[in-house]
C-alpha cells in the first residue's frame, strides 16, 4: 500500500563531509520545505519555485526560532521526482549536527522519519521503477569494483526488465492463442499447434537457462571471490596477504605458527574482487590454540570459491604438503610458488607430480610476496579461472540476485512441464496452466507478481535516506 504521509530523512552519509542532503517527500513536502527554508530576504519561495532549480537561502527551525545553516534548496514536483511525489531536498554543510537539526525541523513541521528504503519503495509503488531496478539501486551503492557497478547500472537502466518483459510477452501471446482457440474453434485452429508450441517452449526455456547460468559469474562479480590462503607455516601466506591488501595487516615473523587466528580482508585485484581469508599454517602440532586454528583453516577451505596454496619454493616438500594436497585436490585451486627470488628447491614439475594426473591438474604461478613480483600474473590467472579471461560486457544482462535466479528456475521448470504435457498428449488447457506459471515466475523479478511482505522484506535491507 502507498502511504500518503510525508516522509523525511538524511540522504547522505552520517559523517562529517563537504555537503549533506535532507530529503522530504510526499504531499506536504513543499509546504514543510517552505516552513524550513527562506531566501536571504526572508521570503518563503518554494511554493512557487521552478521545479528542479536550486535556490540559495537559509534553513531555520521556526519552532525554536533559530537559523540552522546557509543552504541550497530544490523542489522536484510530481511526477518528475525519484519517488513520483513532490520532493524537496535541502543541501547543507555536511556536519552531522547540522543535518540532524534540519531533519528535526522537518519532523517538527509534520514530516515522519522515513523507514529504510522507503523513498525507493515509494518510487516502486508509484510506478517510477520496477522491483529489479529498485534492487539495482542498492547494488550500485554497494558496488565493490567497476564490473559490479557497470552490471548494476545496466540493471538500473532496465536491461533485465526488458529481457523478462519480452519473455513474458511471448508467453502471454501463446496463452491468448490457446484461450482464443478453445473459445472460438471456428476461427482459431489448434491443428499442428502442440508441435509449434513445443518448439517455442524449448526456445524460451533455453533462453531463460542461459540467463540463469550467468548467476555464478554475477555473484562473483558482485560479492567477490571467496578466497582462502593456506599452506604450511612460514611459507609466506601472511606476506602474500599484506602484499594483496597493500599494508601490514598480518603479523610476519620467521617463527612458525605465528598466525593462529583467521584474518579476513577485502582485496581489489585489478578488475576483480577477492574476499581473502589468511589462515593458520597447516602442520602436525601439539599446541592446542594452533590446532584449533588449523581446524578452522580446513573449514574455510571447504566452502571457498578458490584456494590459494602457498608453497615455499626454497624449502623441500614434505608430508605436510602431501596432506594439504589431499585436502584440496577437488577444489578450484591455485598454487603459488613463493620465494621464487631465492634458491629453488621446489619446481613446477614437482608440484604437478604431487597433484598427479587427470582432472586434478593445478595452475601454478611463481611469486615473491617480498617484492610483489607475480601479482599481476596472479590476477590474470584468477580471471582466466573464473571468467575465461574476460569479464561480462556491461551491456550483457548478468543475474546477481538469488531471488532472480530462483524465479528464472521456476519459470524454466514450468516451460519444461509444457513440453512434457505436449509429449503426453494432455489437453490444451494444461498448457495454459504451466505457461501462466512461467509468466507469473518471471513477473516476480520485476515485481508485477509479488506479495506485499516480500516487498517489505526487500526494502527493509536498504539504507536510511534511500
Amino acid at each position: 500500500m502507498i502511504k500518503e504521509d510525508t516522509i523525511a530523512a538524511i540522504a547522505t552519509g552520517m559523517t562529517d563531509s563537504g555537503i549533506g542532503i535532507v530529503r522530504i517527500s510526499g504531499e506536504d513536502a513543499v509546504d514543510i520545505g517552505d516552513r524550513i527554508f527562506s531566501s536571504p530576504s526572508g521570503k518563503k519561495i518554494l511554493k512557487n519555485a521552478v521545479s528542479h532549480m536550486l535556490y540559495y537561502g537559509f534553513a531555520e527551525d521556526r519552532v525554536s526560532s533559530f537559523t540552522i545553516d546557509e543552504v541550497m534548496a530544490v523542489v522536484m514536483r510530481a511526477p518528475r521526482s525519484f519517488t513520483g511525489e513532490d520532493t524537496v531536498e535541502i543541501q547543507c554543510h555536511g556536519g552531522v549536527l547540522v543535518m540532524r537539526k534540519i531533519l528535526d525541523a522537518a519532523l517538527k513541521c509534520g514530516a515522519r522519519l522515513a523507514e529504510p528504503g522507503e523513498f525507493t519503495r515509494r518510487a516502486f509503488l508509484n510506478g517510477r521503477m520496477d522491483l529489479s531496478r529498485a534492487e539495482a539501486v542498492m547494488d550500485i551503492i554497494h558496488s565493490r569494483n567497476e564490473y559490479a557497478l557497470a552490471s548494476s547500472l545496466n540493471q538500473l537502466k532496465g536491461a533485465l526488465s526488458r529481457e523478462t518483459g519480452e519473455l513474458r510477452s511471448r508467453i502471454l501471446h501463446e496463452v491468448a492463442f490457446i484461450e482464443s482457440a478453445l473459445d472460438d474453434p471456428e476461427h482459431f485452429t489448434l491443428e499442428g499447434y502442440p508441435e509449434r508450441l513445443a518448439a517455442q517452449a524449448d526456445e524460451l526455456e533455453k533462453r531463460i537457462r542461459r540467463l540463469q547460468d550467468t548467476f555464478e559469474n554475477g555473484r562473483l562479480i558482485k560479492e567477490g571471490i571467496n578466497t582462502v590462503i593456506l599452506g604450511k607455516p612460514n611459507v609466506g601466506k601472511s606476506s602474500l596477504m599484506n602484499c594483496l591488501v597493500g599494508e601490514e595487516r598480518a603479523i610476519v615473523t620467521d617463527v612458525a605458527g605465528t598466525t593462529r587466528d583467521i584474518l579476513r580482508e577485502y582485496v581489489r585485484l585489478g578488475d576483480i574482487s577477492l574476499n581473502v581469508t589468511d589462515t593458520a599454517g597447516i602442520r602436525e602440532t601439539e599446541d592446542t590454540v594452533e590446532k584449533i586454528g588449523v581446524e578452522r583453516t580446513l573449514e574455510y577451505a571447504e566452502s571457498a570459491d578458490l584456494v590459494i596454496y602457498v608453497v615455499d619454493a626454497s624449502t623441500a616438500l614434505d608430508e605436510n604438503d602431501r596432506e594439504i594436497v589431499s585436502l584440496i585436490r577437488e577444489k578450484k585451486k591455485l598454487v603459488l610458488l613463493n620465494k621464487s627470488d631465492l634458491e629453488t628447491k621446489v619446481t613446477e614439475e614437482m608440484i604437478e607430480e604431487l597433484f598427479g594426473d587427470g582432472d586434478n591438474v593445478c595452475t601454478i604461478v611463481k611469486t615473491s610476496a617480498r617484492d610483489g613480483s607475480g601479482i599481476r600474473e596472479l590476477e590474470r590467472t584468477v580471471k582466466e579461472m573464473f571468467f575465461q579471461g574476460e569479464m561480462k560486457s556491461s551491456n550483457e544482462v548478468v543475474i546477481t540476485n538469488i531471488r532472480h535466479k530462483e524465479a528464472l528456475e521456476e519459470a524454466a521448470l514450468s516451460l519444461n512441464m509444457v513440453k512434457k504435457s505436449i509429449e503426453e498428449g494432455m489437453p490444451e488447457d494444461f498448457y495454459s496452466i504451466d505457461l501462466m506459471a512461467a509468466y507469473a515466475s518471471l513477473g516476480r523479478i520485476t515485481g508485477e507478481e509479488v506479495e506485499d511482505d516480500l516487498v517489505e522484506e526487500i526494502f527493509s535491507r536498504f539504507c536510511m535516506g534511500k
